[in-house]
């Protein structure tokens, strides 16, 4: 069964093989690759749909993330690499949800700081969870972990 954003990547495969954009068609092949190991994994009951989709997307995202921060902190050998990866991040953003700006999850971090009911810096996980349960996949885990700490090494 096709779901909506598998046919979207089919367009977009069959849309940069035409215009001979490498780049593009092999990161979709990756992605496709990646649902086919899920779809296939052991113990995989379930259906693809657009929720796995998006969520091999969002993995995928994260491990380029991680690698490109490698590729850098290598200076002039990784750049050239550290622009792939930024391409690939880029592309992937485009199919997640839209993330909340620093400003907007520093909003929410206060307001969960604040409803605490003390302000021990070992609350940052409880902090963390209320704004993912609010925004779910719109946070940034990571700097929502940074402003939790900040406001509670404050508080």
């Amino acid at each position: 069964m096709s779901t909506n954003l598998e046919g979207q990547l089919r367009e977009q495969l069959t849309t940069a093989m035409k215009a001979k954009d490498m780049k593009t068609a092999n990161l979709v092949r990756m992605i496709n690759t990646k649902i086919m190991e899920r779809r296939t994994a052991k113990g995989f009951s379930g259906t693809v749909d657009d929720a796995l989709i998006l969520d091999v997307i969002g993995t995928y995202k994260k491990s380029m993330e991680k690698a490109r921060q490698d590729f850098i902190a290598a200076g002039d050998r990784g750049k050239e690499q550290a622009e792939e990866l930024g391409f690939e991040i880029d592309w992937c953003a485009k199919w997640l949800p839209q993330q909340l700006s620093e400003s907007e999850l520093r909003e929410a971090v206060a307001k969960a700081v604040a409803e605490l009911p003390s302000k021990d810096p070992k609350m940052a996980g409880k902090v963390i969870g209320a704004v993912k349960k609010q925004f779910g996949d719109r946070v940034d885990a990571q700097l929502a972990k940074k402003l939790a700490d900040e406001l509670l090494a404050a508080g």
